[in-house]
């Protein structure tokens, strides 16, 4: 697996040559494919050859095309991920509810925990509520205590008027931070030969990343913090989101690259899925 996030912003063109991505504009550049992990294309102007989009899913890099606004819009991730996908899809469909809903009981009550971090030192009664919330959490979070924490976690980050059914930059902001997330989870969904579409909650008919909004839960927070962090310092949101997935969190006490750490959480949950288990490690990040 690669270990660099590359964006490419500016007019060019791309081609692919002797294992090399080659980016042609004045000058030309060269960067070793078996190095890239996530190849992000931020502007409309950029030409791609379809050699390089073969070459790039033979090595299962993860590729982002933004639109005219720099907003990730879509991804390709290749077809097959393992020799044994049917295998391990046959699997998937019938994987054991119980345990499903014990993994998701898990996922909101580290989601609802990491929303209560980032209020500790913004609202002390909100944070205490959201603790009292991850502790109630049932099996398959059927009483819903992840969506009475939403309300009362951004209401609490952002304003009692704010929804994030809104238009508005806020919104702009946290929609572009999940997808670059979101598209390195579904990459790596595909990678282990599982399906994106079958999720163990969400079940959206029209979504085809429902297993990686699944898995996303619990970092969805290390992304409004830093939205909070860009609406306070007025920082570049779009360069800070673009290389989020260089950002340094830990993962098994290990401090890694936040992608190489999306890797190996991804690869513990699909585990847990296959051996009726419920042993998850989730990522953690520093406040």
């Amino acid at each position: 697996m690669g270990f660099r996030v590359v964006t490419i912003k500016s007019r060019c063109k791309l081609e692919f040559s002797l294992n090399y991505l080659v980016c042609r504009n004045e000058t030309e550049t060269k960067i070793l494919l078996d190095e890239i992990s996530t190849l992000i294309i931020a502007s409309t102007e950029i030409s791609i050859t379809t050699a390089l989009i073969s070459a790039l899913m033979s090595r299962n890099i993860n590729v982002i095309f933004c639109d005219h606004t720099y907003t990730p819009q879509s991804q390709l991730i290749p077809i097959f991920g393992t020799t044994d996908s049917y295998k391990k899809i046959k699997a998937q469909v019938n994987w054991n509810e119980i345990t499903k809903n014990g993994i998701w009981k898990k996922i909101v009550q580290r989601k609802i925990l990491n929303q209560a971090r980032n209020l500790k030192n913004i609202n002390e009664q909100s944070y205490a509520m959201l603790l009292e919330y991850a502790n109630n959490v049932e099996s398959g979070d059927k009483t819903n205590r992840e969506g009475h924490a939403a309300k009362v976690y951004f209401n609490s980050l952002f304003g009692t008027n704010f929804s994030r059914n809104q238009e508005n930059d806020i919104n702009k902001f946290l929609d572009y931070g999940y997808s670059i997330i979101l598209s390195a989870i579904s990459r790596d969904i595909k990678s282990f030969g599982y399906l994106t579409e079958l999720g163990i909650h969400h079940i959206g008919e029209n979504n085809p990343v429902n297993l990686a909004c699944d898995f996303m839960e619990p970092l969805r927070p290390l992304i409004d913090l830093l939205v909070i962090r860009k609406i306070v310092n007025n920082d570049n949101f779009k360069k800070t989101f673009i290389e989020i997935l260089n950002r340094k969190v830990i993962y098994l006490n290990s401090e890694m690259y936040l992608e190489n750490a999306i890797h190996q959480y991804v690869k513990n949950l699909l585990m847990q899925l296959r051996n009726n288990t419920l042993d998850i490690y989730f990522i953690e990040y520093e406040l």
